[in-house]
């Protein structure tokens, strides 16, 4: 396959035309003009204007059809009435991307968005890519391209900046270029009405020159494109991310200024978690964490010790850490022993360290390499106050010296000014990260060991559905259909807990009573005590309305309790539908935990699980922990311990630990119902009591709705789940069973290996080139996969207990959204014996049900035995016009 990335028109073009070049002081085309000219652009550059001759001694053109040379990429400087007229134009030209850097489209109202609407059909029509309208425009410095009208300019680098603000970009610009710091690219995407985040992140994902992230993000527009670039590009670079509009007052200047929806900021986080990357708060933040990361600052844990030699400072640097969640590190004996050897008896060896005022450069060293070298220590915090017997500077050349070969990172904070000047320009020099006060350095450590534990959660790829124990679909999927056929989307409390026995989830039984005889005849069948509850579509939260009466423990109290709830709750909720009175079992557990299950939809991301102490004490929404489905054990465990009421799950007044094992079943099933049930809008289980010999769920609450008919089953959520449902078995002749199956993230070294042996020619055409090995970010883009966006099959069989790779196919779906390009290889010993055609067919059977309308391949001109292969599969086979060492094929596939 090639790897020219369909962007590169865009972002790294051969040639470059400024519709609206000028020589106006002042003016958007005289700007972009001089930078492109002063910043030594290695491409060719038009100026087209139609009232010049020429602009700043560059020959100018009428119209950019009038332009000898075919332009990859022009850069509009005109008014927003023009641009459309102007599209229209390149399109007949072949122009192949464009930048719009005018305002006045979506942001200025209604005949701006109308504008808009006609800038992105003309592009579309004439497949012209687009970025903005309203950006600062590109910079890739490796060119010598800055296609912006900002003021400062980038250094080269291997940082790449993607930024919703025009004004973000020229303040990270003018920090950067004083302290050093180069990009790779800049990239300011305005209103991102056709390029937006999601591609641009895929750009730097394959730019070899780009090895850091910075994103400034407003909103998203499509969450899973999103979330898929942005898991991509955390697999193989650090991402760092700032994220505005937390607040509800931000979040409606956001869209009145970009159209953007922000969402829940919980839900962003869950987002970002699950995509491995760094949030950050500000600028401040912003600018450590990328000089930490750029000088391969990489932590290995979240375990912090602190060596100081002013007590005030310690515990200042220990307070900031127990408000951001960072553990100090408890020393093993081994370290304490050898702190106890290397300091005087006054000095303090737990942690903080506090090593005295009178510390000298020798003591600071034994306890920083004391520290270094024991377990249970994931980083240090090396503080000094400029204090009698300490040279400020002699230290943080100890420091520097030990941190060259610490296997774990270390940060500085020389509190101070004149004394520790000389101090903290060493460890600038040295790529080490220093502070003037203890908060921010505890700060930069959370935020750098988040990113340690957020690409755990990366590598995490849950399947949909479990194979132990199935749920019944069907069953569910009923439930739900005959409340919607009977116009109802909120289910009553039998229905909603018949959805949960569906996924075999534990229900306290419940039953509806219409008349007080009835309850008493239902509640003698339960048996005693029971719960009664206001059964009503119209109330939410029952208690509140007075619909609740608990632990019931004759028949006479039922029937006196039934009229109660109901004029009760006819006196509180006059309008309310009621149905009647529900009728449960009294879940009576001495040691049951209340809590809170739920499911809500967010508007950007779609799902989410939320989970929560529950019962009477349901919490408010900040002590919600929230999820991205789907789950499986790992993430499910992350959700419970990032919830406050986790340590009320541990042995807790006498009472046992819960049987953490049934609570993370009721999570995982309540993940598949977010799989597999699309109608599913919301979903309350509160209370879920839990105790050490398992959970049930007393209440439940479920409200669907109808959904449009879609060609994938799991378009309503943002992170695609594992498709368990595509794996097959093939049986050979003699009974060999080979399974054909989704690739993995985990099948990495599996991976690795079948590349390994195939042979040098096999190699050659299936890569295009003569690699002995998968590079690391080779590996990751071919295992760690988008399911939604492209699909990979491996064929593997079992060879002495462990698993063999025989061959692998994958598809990747272009950005048109109709077609995909493909490739397939096979072990050398495989080749011959049907197995490329197997894999073919799997793969061309889930392009075809996935609504792709045409599969592309690239082949080696000289690759004979291939083009007979994709031939006889119906692949119709051209020249390419670019390049006569490769012959393209395509083959319909909704015939």
């Amino acid at each position: 396959m090639k790897e020219k990335h369909y962007l590169n028109p865009l972002l790294q073009p051969r040639s470059v035309g400024i519709i609206g070049a000028s020589e106006r002081e002042g003016s958007l085309g005289s700007v972009v003009m001089q930078n492109i000219l002063s910043g030594g652009y290695k491409g060719r550059v038009f100026a087209i204007n139609p009232h010049h001759e020429t602009v700043l001694d560059v020959p100018c053109f009428k119209s950019v059809e009038d332009v000898p040379h075919r332009l990859d990429l022009v850069v509009i400087a005109l008014r927003a009435d023009k641009v459309p007229a102007i599209i229209d134009s390149c399109g007949r030209a072949g122009v192949r991307a464009a930048i719009v850097l005018t305002a006045g489209f979506a942001e200025a109202g209604a005949r701006g968005e109308l504008l808009q609407r006609q800038v992105v059909e003309a592009a579309r029509r004439h497949k012209i890519r687009l970025l903005g309208p309203n950006c600062l425009g590109i910079m890739r410095p490796s060119l010598g391209l800055n296609a912006t009208f900002a003021h400062a300019t980038a250094l080269p680098g291997s940082i790449g900046l993607i930024s919703q603000s025009g004004a973000l970009c020229a303040a990270i610009l003018d920090w950067a270029k004083p302290n050093n710091v180069g990009f790779s690219n800049v990239v300011s995407l305005g209103s991102g009405s056709d390029v937006d985040f999601g591609e641009v992140l895929e750009f730097m994902i394959s730019d070899p020159r780009t090895e850091s992230i910075i994103l400034y993000i407003e909103g998203v527009r499509d969450a899973r494109r999103f979330m898929s670039a942005l898991r991509g590009a955390a697999r193989v670079k650090p991402v760092l991310l700032i994220k505005v509009g937390r607040h509800p007052e931000a979040s409606r200047a956001i869209l009145s200024h970009s159209g953007l929806t922000s969402g829940e900021d919980t839900v962003f986080d869950a987002a970002l978690r699950r995509a491995g990357v760094i949030r950050l708060y500000n600028l401040g933040q912003l600018f450590a964490a990328a000089n930490a990361l750029f000088s391969h600052f990489r932590p290995r844990g979240n375990r912090l010790a602190v060596i100081t030699n002013g007590g005030g400072p310690g515990v200042m640097a220990a307070d900031r850490a127990s408000d951001l969640g960072i553990p100090l590190s408890n020393f093993a004996d081994v370290t304490v022993e050898k702190l106890k050897a290397a300091l005087p008896p006054h000095c303090s060896r737990a942690n903080p360290v506090d090593i005295g005022g009178d510390a000298d450069v020798e003591r600071y060293r034994k306890a920083l390499k004391s520290v270094l070298e024991g377990p249970n220590v994931d980083g240090v915090l090396v503080l000094l106050t400029p204090q009698a017997m300490t040279d400020s500077t002699a230290v943080a050349e100890a420091v520097i010296e030990l941190e060259k070969t610490a296997d774990k990172p270390v940060v500085t904070c020389w509190m101070g000014e004149e004394l520790v000047t000389e101090a903290r320009k060493r460890f600038i020099d040295a790529g080490i990260p220093t502070f003037r006060t203890p908060e921010p350095a505890v700060e930069l450590f959370s935020h750098i060991s988040a990113y340690y534990r957020n690409q755990k959660l990366l590598m995490q790829t849950p399947a949909s559905l479990s194979h132990l124990n199935p749920p019944s679909i069907e069953s569910a999927r009923l439930v739900i259909e005959t409340a919607l056929a009977e116009r109802r989307k909120v289910l009553n409390a039998m229905e909603s807990k018949a959805g949960l026995a569906a996924f075999r989830i534990p229900i306290a039984q419940t039953v509806v009573a219409r008349s007080a005889t009835e309850a008493m005849v239902l509640a003698e069948e339960i048996g005693l005590p029971v719960v009664m509850k206001i059964d009503s579509p119209s109330i939410s939260h029952k208690a509140d309305s007075g619909g609740v009466r608990l632990n019931l423990g004759s028949l006479a109290a039922v029937r006196t309790a039934y009229q109660e709830i109901l004029d009760e709750v006819r006196r509180n909720k006059p309008d309310a539908a009621i149905n009647g009175v529900a009728i449960e079992p009294m879940i009576l557990k001495r040691h049951g935990r209340e809590l809170f299950v739920g499911v809500k939809r967010d508007p950007v991301f779609g799902p989410v699980i939320t989970f929560a102490e529950g019962g009477n004490r349901a919490v408010s929404k900040g002590d919600v922990a929230v999820a991205l489905p789907p789950l499986n054990r790992f993430l499910v465990r992350d959700l419970i311990q990032s919830s406050r009421v986790a340590p009320l799950l541990e042995d807790f007044r006498n009472m046992p630990a819960i049987n953490h094992e049934a609570l993370e079943f009721v999570l995982l099933r309540v993940s598949e119902m977010v799989c597999e049930l699309p109608w599913l809008q919301s979903l309350e289980i509160n209370p879920l009591i839990v105790d050490e010999k398992g959970a049930v769920a007393v209440d439940a609450r479920l409200v669907a709705d109808n959904v449009a008919p879609s060609a994938d089953r799991y378009d309503h959520m943002a992170i695609h789940p594992y498709p368990s449902h595509l794996i097959t078995k093939w049986t050979q002749p003699d009974g060999q069973e080979i399974t054909i199956r989704p690739i993995k993230p985990e099948d990495a070294d599996l991976e690795v290996d079948f590349v390994s042996r195939l042979s040098a020619e096999t190699k050659y055409f299936r890569f295009m080139n003569t690699m002995r090995e998968l590079p690391p970010a080779m590996v990751a883009r071919l295992t760690q996969i988008d399911y939604d966006r492209e699909m990979a099959f491996v064929a593997t069989i079992e060879e002495d207990g462990k698993e063999v790779e025989l061959g692998v196919c994958r598809y990747a779906v272009n950005p048109d959204g109709e077609s995909c390009e493909f490739a397939v290889v096979v072990a050398d010993d495989w080749q011959h014996r049907g197995l490329a055609r197997k894999l073919m067919g799997v793969l061309i059977e889930t392009a075809r049900n996935r609504g792709l309308y045409y599969m592309n391949g690239v082949f080696l001109a000289n690759n004979d035995r291939m083009l007979r292969f994709v031939q006889s599969l119906g692949f119709v086979l051209s020249n390419d016009p670019e390049d006569s060492t490769v012959k393209l094929g395509v083959l319909p596939l909704q015939l």
